[in-house]
């Protein structure tokens, strides 16, 4: 089925606007974590309006507290080196076949995002931060998602490395909230069971 843009519809409408929130619900309900991801590029105009339409995730104050570094197209293979760099020891002086396996995970995705937000030394403030950071990653999953992209939000134990925060120049005070992996894939993840959501909810009074 054709996935037609939100911004199609006319909200005057009653009958349309249960087809929006139908849309959204549906978006919200598919998307799924891609972990295969088929080694076609994404396009870096396509990274961009993504993050331009997460942004307007919620934050306090209208602080937004985040940046972004983009690795796609030409940035793609470079930042490809720099994880291996970074992550595998001695990568150089392994078999092929081994360092292929080892390379894996970061080989096939079409882009990555990293998502960076002040720590700011106010615990209220810092919390806040981290969650309009969070609504944001979930936008840009969601948005991208409505474009045919899949995404994957990881953080892995070497993404507060020193190395690894040299070489994106994440500065003091500075965290890396998630690598938000891009990418288009081959086959779709099914979907993983929920808790009944009345088993999350303790009603009041």
């Amino acid at each position: 089925m054709a996935k037609i843009p939100l911004f199609q519809y006319d909200k005057e409408e009653s009958d349309t606007e249960i087809g929006v929130l139908h849309v959204l619900k549906t978006i919200i309900q598919e998307r799924r974590s891609i972990k295969r991801f088929n080694g076609k590029p994404v396009a870096l105009s396509d990274v961009a309006a993504v993050l331009e339409g997460a942004s307007w995730a919620p934050n306090h104050g209208c602080r937004e507290p985040w940046r972004f570094i983009v690795a796609a197209e030409a940035g793609l293979e470079a930042m490809q080196n720099t994880l291996k760099e970074c992550t595998i020891p001695k990568w150089n002086q392994l078999p092929e076949e081994e360092l292929k396996q080892k390379t894996a995970g970061f080989s096939l995705p079409g882009a990555f995002v990293f998502v960076i937000v002040p720590e700011d030394p106010r615990q209220k403030e810092r919390l806040e931060d981290f969650s309009a950071a969070s609504a944001l990653i979930q936008n840009a999953q969601l948005l991208a998602w409505e474009q045919g992209i899949g995404t994957c939000w990881k953080t892995p134990a070497w993404i507060d490395a020193p190395k690894f925060r040299q070489a994106l120049d994440v500065k003091p005070g500075e965290r890396i909230l998630a690598m938000l992996q891009f990418g288009y894939y081959d086959e779709l993840p099914k979907a993983k069971e929920r808790t009944p959501i009345e088993e999350k909810i303790t009603y009041f009074g």
